[in-house]
């Protein structure tokens, strides 16, 4: 469709001009008939100007803007660059394209057009009047282990927040392969001693891209939060500790996960090491050789290798020591965190297996699986019978799986004196039994119209409205706390700790287990 702006100037006669500036605020999608009818926006920022369009009558999208350059060629395996400024009117009205990837995750739509290595782009949604004061900010980074996941996904879309004043912005970042790789020709080249890393490094620079030109969106660089899911999770608690990132930051959102203990990253000559068999598995014997094989046969020798073996480095430029450190010292970013987890992280059968629900079989595998840590977990994981089987079995696997890292960064960050926020999520999916990992997205971002397999109810649609109302008012003052909703205190150092249950039933309440993380952290403690 032709730019509004230019259909006026052509028009000689006002009187006609008038009609066509009312379409500007009109809806223009009729989804029934799949006939998409959208007005197109212009704005001007400081790399260029950039249409977007209205996707319904308050809402405004501009799709698939360039953040870096492509990370293609002698670039592949590089840190990013910006992309600069570009000559006339880009065109955002579509995603682009997604990260290299292999489809792994059952549970992820794109609306993107297929995969490519040069996925370095933002997408932001913006109400359509903004008014005259800059708007709070919202930075989401995608889930999906850093192996895959989009910013096109549905439920991290941007609209809703934009309904309610947020300036919305989701972010896609290289994974796997190429997005972890370390190796020692890469290390030397680099002329910082560093390799690895390089999607937390697109993470950073599409925040500084984010800092530098969202005024332009109506956001203000002042108020920026960064919030993500799972991996989204790791990498905002990642972002915090990184001098490349956390003077950028206003605040942060954590659902489920943090790198104090999930996809933790290891020593730089370790990730190396893991670099160099994976050279020499492609049969190929230098980086160039390796620069010079097409992206789709390097994701397939990394889907033998281990899509999960490419690991964080502590690289000495995004970590310049190791985040555990860092946060331990206190140099993270001073900023507001609100995080938390859900009630089924990981399945009982991660603990159990297919064996029968038991006390006996309870502590076999507890025994079996942790060793020298298993009598000390058998003391506050200790079922009596058999639904208390399952449920313990259902906590220790999201305990081991992500939600003690999640407790570990609220500690951390509550011990600097900052403002935290904790909360435990329990409403499941229509069918589901349990809050899985990663069920909240939908309804903290209020997308669930996003979602067509399940058949929300009125209640998932309340508790929706409600832990997105807790995300916007943190988001807009630091604070989740707001009208209508139940009151949620911060976390003090001398209190007990509390916690904001999210369901059908919010409330507060005192945290009943403590001793369980308390016991999970002294393990940690007694390896350093």
């Amino acid at each position: 469709m032709n730019n509004i702006l230019t259909i006026l100037t052509r028009k000689k006669n006002m009187k006609t001009c008038l009609p066509l500036l009312a379409v500007l605020f009109t809806i223009q999608t009729t989804a029934q008939e799949n006939q998409i009818q959208a007005t197109a926006i212009q704005i001007s920022t400081p790399v260029g100007q950039l249409e977007g369009m209205v996707e319904n009558k308050n809402v405004v999208a501009f799709k698939g803007i360039p953040y870096a350059k492509p990370p293609v060629g002698e670039r592949r395996w590089k840190a990013p660059e910006p992309n600069g400024k570009w000559q006339g009117i880009l065109a955002a009205k579509a995603f682009g394209p997604r990260a290299m990837q292999t489809n792994i995750f059952g549970d992820m739509v794109f609306r993107s057009n297929g995969t490519s290595e040069n996925c370095l782009y933002l997408n932001v949604w913006k109400p359509l009047n903004t008014g005259k004061k800059l708007l709070p900010v919202l930075v989401y980074y995608y889930g999906g282990g850093f192996v895959a996941g989009d910013g096109s996904e549905p439920r991290y879309d941007g609209t809703s927040m934009a309904e309610k004043g947020i300036v919305a912005v989701t972010v896609n970042y290289r994974l796997g392969v190429f997005g972890l790789l370390a190796h020692k020709e890469l290390t030397n080249e680099s002329g910082k001693g560093s390799s690895g890393n390089y999607g937390l490094m697109d993470q950073a620079l599409a925040l500084q891209w984010v800092y530098d030109n969202i005024a332009a969106f109506g956001g203000d660089p002042k108020k920026i939060t960064i919030a993500g899911e799972s991996a989204g999770s790791i990498s905002v608690s990642a972002l915090m500790a990184s001098p490349l990132s956390k003077n950028l930051i206003a605040g942060a959102i954590g659902e489920s996960g943090s790198i104090l203990g999930a996809l933790s990253a290891l020593p730089l000559t370790d990730v190396e090491k893991s670099g160099d068999r994976f050279l020499k598995m492609t049969n190929v014997n230098s980086i160039a050789a390796l620069r010079a094989m097409p992206a789709d046969s390097i994701l397939g020798y990394a889907g033998k290798f281990g899509l999960f073996n490419f690991n964080m480095s502590i690289d000495g430029v995004f970590f310049p020591k190791d985040p555990e450190t860092i946060f331990s010292m206190g140099e993270q970013a001073n900023v507001p965190l609100l995080a938390g987890w859900n009630s089924e992280e990981s399945n009982y059968r991660s603990i159990m297996g297919n064996d029968k629900l038991t006390v006996e079989n309870f502590n076999k595998n507890v025994t079996k699986r942790f060793a020298k840590q298993a009598e000390a977990l058998l003391k506050v994981y200790n079922p009596t019978n058999e639904v208390e089987v399952k449920q313990a079995a259902t906590d220790l696997g999201g305990d081991m799986f992500i939600s003690y890292s999640t407790w570990k960064w609220l500690e951390r960050q509550k011990q600097i004196g900052q403002t935290v926020y904790r909360y435990y999520y329990e409403q499941p999916r229509p069918g589901d039994e349990g809050a899985s990992h990663s069920a909240e997205i939908e309804y903290a971002m209020g997308n669930l119209d996003g979602n067509k397999v399940f058949q929300w109810t009125a209640e998932d649609r309340k508790v929706s409205n409600t832990m997105q109302s807790y995300f916007v008012n943190f988001i807009s003052t630091g604070n989740p706390n707001g009208k209508g909703l139940p009151k949620w205190e911060k976390l003090h150092k001398e209190k007990t700790a509390v916690v904001m249950h999210i369901g059908s039933n919010t409330r507060q309440e005192t945290s009943k287990h403590e001793d369980r993380y308390q016991t999970m952290n002294s393990f940690s403690t007694n390896n350093q």
